[in-house]
């Protein structure tokens, strides 16, 4: 159990940890050399020039300038300077919402945090029930538990108290809940109207086409949109399995690669030719020379892409039964997507295709009908993946602290019991180790979710996050406190009659703030400021710079901005929205902690949104739904968290007026889900009949067939296409005159088809040729 002194250990440490790492990344911004890693995003948007190209060799790698050093600290207002507006158009709706997830922190804490202190402390404070327990009981408990509810007696008329207070800290949170449902929804709708045109505003993807002995895929998703959508129905792609030939791309990618890298080393020694081993890693093998080895293999590579293009091409197998649909309007795309195509539920499925740079093309291959048995597969993966992680984390977490130590190894002993040892043991090994232990997890998750087939980037990182959360609830803080409470109060447990266990537990949860505490304080302290030192891209993008970079091209293919990581860095706020929810009304002394990490992840994640990150996709904020849904579940979890612990205080007048409470908070986020969840899932017809509107008047003569010909091209395909000329798409008008076309379907021979807008060809000629061609 920690105390003051270990709580004070482990926020020292914290603390110059962070301090260093700030004092690191300041240091290391200001060198010209590092330029590219601190400010990619500016480099990306061609904003922003290499300082290395001109003056002094010295001034190109060191900066001189000595007055930049004693302001090292200036990064975080010049981060808070630039306006929400200025700040969507630079980094997109997605960055700025997600920084509202923080900000949200702010408005609830900072008020609840105020009011627990000044308030439930001193109710808490002045007791002793802490003191007679021990002495009857041999419970373990520290300083900061006498600030807890721990510290007050049986059937104390002060328990009112906390439920007035657990009333109020629910309702101003649904309060900010609410306003802020509202504003984001706003958003998103404002930007919308104003977001430039966009493939995906005009396309829908189609899936689970039925097959159809007498027409290709192609043919038969032009001719039912034809017959179903004849006014607004434009051009579609067939989709195809091209997952073999991005394969063999990839893998020629890095051979080019190791063939820069070996080229390069030769160039600055040319004595001797550079020899490699043609074995697993290059461990064994027989010697080659590098070059004319990765030449070879390169052209062999070549050699295989060209056939599996070709394969694609013509075999039939290779196209899949789905398709991207684009319309002539966004209203004709908004009527598709959120329609029921057919009789059939299962047939013809339609919704909102993902922006093109948003699609994970790898899983637009795999079989709908299959989807089912692979999430059945995964559901019962992730339970076990839960529930028996919970194994490990309870026996380090056993380890990591004074007694399991001393009994693994006794001889340690006389070390740990030094005072500034066993402060460093208690207040802050648990929380690392904790850390530690999850630093795999969103990868293993974001694997799960892609074998589940979903086909954009945006619901791979939204469904791990779902899992990541619900992992985090039971293996961190479910686990935390039931594993913890039954080691620290297993001999208490042994000796006391069954009836008296409840009481132990009930006394025994709040004491695991401390734990908390020092988790709170190695995560969101030093962790956050680790964040801005970037050391792994940095270390990345020096070593490819002095192996792989020749031109500027390939400098800039060096950098590695990342991506705000949503699925790993949003269920962890969520982890902190947890924490406090729980904790307000039961060691209110944790609240702090929490606003500290608001505060100064909020700073920091705007400096690298505003500098650093490059997002990957833009879904309009659409994750908003899930954000407060998760609020909402940390706030029922808090309040039935704080009904079991009234009950096993006696405390039997006053624990009935809190069933109430979590009633009404699932009533409000109904209320919530109906009232503004439909701006996130579907677009509105008036939205959409409007831009169409605007914009056909503004530029009435825009091709967009040639626009979104090539849009929804599988990557491995596009350097094939012919790039297509700004004044083509300028040049065409919008025809919508229909003409009869042959169709080998008996059924339909007359269907009506815009054939001069489809551009469909002939169907007696091979689906290769036609409008499909993938």
């Amino acid at each position: 159990m920690a105390t003051l002194a270990d709580i004070a250990v482990s926020g020292a440490i914290n603390l110059l940890s962070a301090f260093i790492f700030l004092l690191a990344f300041a240091i290391l911004r200001l060198q010209p050399f590092n330029d590219r890693v601190y400010f990619p995003k500016w480099y990306l948007k061609g904003l922003r020039s290499s300082p290395s190209r001109s003056g002094a060799f010295v001034r190109r790698v060191v900066n001189l300038d000595f007055r930049s050093y004693i302001r090292f600290l200036n990064w975080m207002p010049e981060a808070l300077k630039m306006p929400e507006p200025e700040l969507i158009d630079h980094a997109g709706l997605d960055s700025a919402v997600y920084l509202r997830i923080y900000l949200m922190g702010l408005k609830i804490f900072v008020p609840i945090s105020f009011l627990a202190l000044a308030i439930l402390v001193p109710v808490n404070y002045t007791n002793n029930a802490l003191e007679a327990v021990k002495m009857v009981a041999n419970v373990t408990a520290s300083d900061i538990d006498k600030l807890s509810i721990s510290n007050i007696p049986l059937k104390s008329q002060r328990f009112w108290t906390h439920i007035v207070m657990a009333y109020a800290f629910t309702f101003w949170t649904c309060y900010v809940l609410l306003r802020e449902y509202e504003k984001v929804a706003s958003m998103r709708l404002q930007f919308l109207s104003s977001e430039r045109r966009r493939p995906d505003q005009f396309t829908v993807l189609v899936r689970n086409v039925p097959p159809d002995p007498d027409e290709t895929v192609s043919e038969l998703v032009e001719h039912f949109f034809l017959v179903n959508h004849p006014d607004h129905y434009l051009t579609h792609r067939v989709v195809c399995n091209a997952n073999k030939l991005a394969s063999l791309v990839k893998k020629k990618k890095k051979k080019q690669n190791w063939l820069c890298y070996y080229q390069l080393k030769y160039s600055r020694d040319q004595s001797q030719r550079p020899q490699m081993k043609t074995g697993f890693l290059g461990l064994w093998g027989g010697k080659v020379d590098a070059i004319d080895y990765h030449i070879s293999e390169i052209e062999k590579l070549s050699e295989e892409i060209e056939e599996e293009r070709k394969r694609v091409f013509k075999d039939p197998k290779s196209i899949m039964p789905a398709a991207f649909v684009s319309f002539k309007t966004r209203w004709g795309a908004a009527v598709c997507a959120q329609t029921q195509q057919s009789r059939n539920p299962t047939l013809w499925l339609t919704e909102w295709a993902p922006e093109p740079r948003d699609v994970y093309w790898q899983n637009l291959a795999i079989p709908y009908m299959s989807l089912n048995v692979r999430r059945l597969i995964i559901g019962v993966a992730f339970f076990f993946l839960t529930f028996f992680f919970m194994i490990p984390i309870a026996s380090v977490q056993a380890l990591a602290s004074i007694e399991g130590i001393e009994k693994r190894a006794p001889f340690l002993k006389s070390v740990i019991e030094i005072k500034f040892i066993k402060s460093v043991i208690q207040g802050f090994l648990p929380g690392i180790v904790l850390k530690l232990f999850l630093i795999f997890l969103p990868t293993i998750l974001m694997i799960m979710s892609k074998f589940e087939g979903f086909v954009s980037l945006s619901s791979l990182e939204r469904r791990s996050a779902t899992r990541y959360y619900i992992f985090l609830i039971i293996n961190v803080f479910l686990g935390s406190i039931l594993t913890g409470a039954a080691f620290e109060q297993l001999n208490s447990f042994i000796k006391q009659s069954a009836n008296e266990i409840p009481k132990t537990i009930g006394v025994a949860v709040p004491m695991k703030a401390t734990f908390f505490i020092t988790y709170i304080m190695v995560d969101g302290w030093a962790g956050i400021a680790g964040e801005v030192l970037m050391l792994k891209p940095l270390v990345l993008y020096h070593l490819k710079n002095f192996l792989l970079v020749k031109t500027e091209k390939d400098r800039e293919e060096a950098m590695d901005p990342g991506s705000l990581g949503f699925n790993s860095g949003e269920p962890r706020i969520q982890l902190y929205f947890l924490l406090g929810l729980v904790y307000a009304t039961v060691t209110p002394v944790l609240l702090p902690f929490i606003i500290i990490f608001f505060a100064f992840a909020f700073a920091v994640f705007r400096h690298q949104i505003i500098n650093v990150y490059n997002q990957e996709y833009e879904s309009g904020a659409a994750f908003w739904p899930d954000v407060h849904g998760r609020v909402i579940t940390a706030l029922v979890i808090s309040q039935l968290a704080l009904m079991g612990l009234m009950s096993t205080k006696e405390a039997a007048q006053s624990t009935p007026f809190l069933i109430a409470l979590p009633v009404l908070t699932i009533w409000f986020h109904m209320f919530c889900n109906g009232r503004h969840k439909s701006a996130f899932v579907k677009y509105p017809l008036q939205e959409a009949m409007m831009k169409d509107t605007l914009e056909r008047a503004r530029d009435p003569n825009f091709n967009l067939k040639a626009y979104l010909q090539s849009a929804y091209v599988h990557p491995v395909f596009k350097v094939d296409d012919d790039d297509i000329d700004e004044d083509d798409l300028l040049s065409g008008k919008m025809e919508t005159e229909s003409v009869l076309v042959p169709t080998k379907r008996q059924s339909r021979r007359n269907t009506p088809a815009p054939s001069k807008i489809s551009g469909g060809s002939s169907p007696s000629l091979p689906e290769t040729v036609k409008n499909g061609e993938p």
